[in-house]
């Protein structure tokens, strides 16, 4: 974001009594002009113009935090969320998971409404942009990337990390070479920067768009002779243009470093990265109600996610009593372990009188476990087997929240 700087007399706000009064013309009286003269009140009415604006003292540059940020008084808590692509979708679908519904009037519009949630709003922004407002004090909480936050936030302080691991957006950061010519037997960092080939005069090219993490990993890791770029288009076929030795990009599946036969090397990923909820200290702490809202949306959140992939499997068995049933269950290596089980009685009529002969059985189990689960259920006497998805696991605590106050220390 750029400052625009005015002449100095027209910065200074003029008093109350320099505005003209209702019942006097703005501009003062002047002789008739000539047909040939034209007269332009423009220092006059840039002078009323910038009455109105307040300045700020200073702006965000390339992720940086200003050296002062004043927390503007405001009603609404500012959500924001990737306006575009895989990773605005995947936000949008984990809130509604959540029974957070984001409601947007018009898909053209940037902003947008949670009904669940009255007093907060939704801004649709790129992922940097939602970092560099986090750090201005224009939104109070928003869902990025890790490598996001870590490019543009650089450690700052003021951002903290409510939640690092929404389960989408998994990609990591890593330096890739071509799989052909003088790298053709390079295969970990420290063989490429072992090479002879680099100097201060012919140093390595990196082309890339990280210009902060890749000249901090490079130090980090004592390569020198290392110079960063960025290229048009995708970073992918810079090698082979000829105008980069290598390139540091985010790899996903890592199939469009193959069809443009590169590489990974050993050592060479700078971080792991998902999406993550991340909110700005200062509105945590300072502005009114932004602590309850993210206590209700990390609870949310943490509820849904620990949920993910589990499923519920009820079955019954018979036996002489509860602690015989959870012995037999509890024998089985797939179900060792496992939340519960849940050990109920089923009552049923016999001969007049109520007895027990069967007891239902419920646990926890995750989905790669669930049917060796099913099987050894059956195995130890269980029938009727039930199986259905979890939705939410409430605990009674939770967590990451307990983690936020201390970090806030609070």
């Amino acid at each position: 974001m750029s400052l625009l700087l005015l002449p100095t007399n027209l910065q200074q706000c003029p008093s109350p009594s320099t505005f003209p009064s209702p019942s006097s013309p703005l501009l003062s009286p002047s002789p008739s002009p000539s047909p040939s003269t034209v007269v332009v009140p423009r220092r006059r009415c840039l002078r009323l113009v910038t009455s109105c604006v307040s300045t700020i003292p200073t702006s965000v540059s390339n992720g940086s935090a200003p050296a002062s940020v004043v927390v503007v008084e405001r009603e609404q808590i500012r959500l924001g969320l990737p306006s575009k692509g895989r990773m605005a979708a995947d936000a949008i679908d984990l809130l509604k998971d959540c029974q957070l519904f984001v409601k947007q009037v018009n898909p053209r519009q940037y902003v947008a409404q949670i009904p669940q949630l009255p007093n907060t709003e939704v801004w649709f922004q790129r992922p940097k942009d939602i970092v560099r407002k986090l750090l201005s004090g224009d939104l109070d909480l928003g869902i990025v990337g890790l490598d996001t936050l870590s490019e543009y936030g650089q450690e700052n302080e003021d951002l903290i990390i409510v939640h690092e691991a929404l389960n989408f957006g998994d990609c990591h950061l890593s330096i890739a070479i071509p799989n052909y010519g003088i790298f053709e037997n390079i295969n970990s960092l420290k063989e490429l920067a072992q090479m002879p080939q680099w100097s201060e005069e012919r140093p390595l090219r990196l082309a890339t768009g990280f210009t902060y993490l890749g000249p901090k990993f490079m130090k980090e890791n004592g390569i020198k002779h290392v110079t960063f770029s960025t290229a048009d288009g995708a970073l992918e076929a810079a090698p082979a243009m000829g105008i980069a030795d290598a390139i540091l990009d985010l790899v996903s599946s890592g199939t469009t470093l193959k069809e443009n036969n590169l590489k990974e090397i050993e050592g060479g990923v700078v971080l792991e990265s998902q999406a993550a909820l991340v909110a700005s200290r200062r509105a945590l702490t300072e502005r009114k109600g932004a602590l309850n809202t993210v206590h209700e949306i990390l609870e949310r959140l943490e509820a849904h996610l620990k949920a993910d992939g589990q499923f519920t499997v009820v079955a019954n068995m018979r036996g002489n009593s509860a602690e015989e049933v959870a012995e037999r269950v509890l024998s089985q290596p797939s179900l060792s372990g496992l939340q519960g089980p849940t050990i109920s009685p089923v009552y049923c009529t016999k001969d007049g009188k109520v007895s027990v002969d069967y007891y239902a059985i419920v646990i926890c189990v995750p989905k790669k476990a669930l049917y060796n689960s099913v099987k050894q259920l059956r195995a130890v006497g269980g029938s009727g087997v039930l199986v259905s998805p979890l939705t939410y696991i409430f605990d009674e605590d939770t967590p990451r929240w307990g983690q936020l106050l201390r970090n806030l220390g609070i």
